[in-house]
């Protein structure tokens, strides 16, 4: 089943915040992000969001063709949000302006998963769940599918 939403609807949907540690597969780390967004967890709690007994992968939409794959397991943390803001100010588009999948390392978290930034599309545009996976554009490319940065699963 299909739902949208207009951007002033998805800004009166309840706020989250998280601090975070990106990791990229590049090898540069930045620490202590600050992003503000919507958890898709709390899309869930709140029924906002009906996902099927199915529904084991979050396939990501975003601006020209370009998706992302995520286990809906790691979509659920506490580390993944459809982030509007970063740093107390509204997304950049250099940062995915107006929406971003953003996904991080929240310190003494560990039994958080934590994939690489790439888990995470800039200009996100929908979410799609789906009951197998297909890789995402940097799948496709050669990129690890998991990507979990404490096995540096870089490539596949």
């Amino acid at each position: 089943m299909e739902a949208r939403l207009t951007w002033d609807e998805f800004l009166q949907l309840p706020r989250s915040q998280a601090t975070m540690d990106l990791h990229c597969v590049t090898r540069w780390s930045k620490f202590d992000t600050r992003w503000e967004g919507v958890a898709l967890r709390t899309l869930v709690e709140q029924g906002l969001v009906k996902l099927k007994p199915c529904a084991r992968y979050l396939m990501q939409h975003a601006e020209y063709g370009f998706t992302v794959n995520l286990p809906v397991t790691v979509a659920l943390q506490e580390n993944f949000l459809l982030a509007t803001h970063y740093d107390g100010q509204p997304l950049t588009p250099e940062h995915g302006a107006p929406l971003r999948g953003v996904v991080g390392q929240i310190v003494g978290r560990d039994e958080l998963k934590t994939p690489y930034l790439w888990k995470g599309a800039k200009w996100l545009r929908g979410l799609e769940f789906m009951s197998a996976d297909r890789p995402g554009f940097w799948e496709q490319a050669g990129y690890h599918n998991e990507a979990e940065v404490w096995k540096e699963e870089r490539f596949g």
